[in-house]
């Protein structure tokens, strides 16, 4: 099974196969769709910083700090702040 973009660990997670084709055991699809039920009731706080969280998640994994940094900061976001700084660059 082929994964790539933001929706294909989701395609995977349905199908109940890890990305090597294997069975993804059964105790834990149940927990992850328990926990993931109750995200999809939680309150959001603005779309927006959604956004931000979900940029700066992905983000680190591929562009350095300074880069993130300046990017969130060119469009309009706040920058990095120390706590995401440690925790993603650390």
């Amino acid at each position: 099974m082929v994964i790539a973009g933001p929706d294909g660990v989701d395609a995977a997670i349905k199908a109940g196969v890890d990305l090597d084709g294997s069975p993804i055991p059964a105790a834990m699809l149940e927990l992850y769709n328990e926990v993931m039920e109750l995200e999809s009731r939680r309150p959001r706080s603005g779309v927006l910083k959604s956004m931000r969280n979900r940029v700066v998640k992905t983000g680190a994994k591929h562009l350095d700090q300074q880069t993130l940094d300046a990017r969130l900061k060119g469009a309009g976001w706040e920058g990095l702040k120390a706590k995401e700084i440690a925790f993603f660059y650390g």
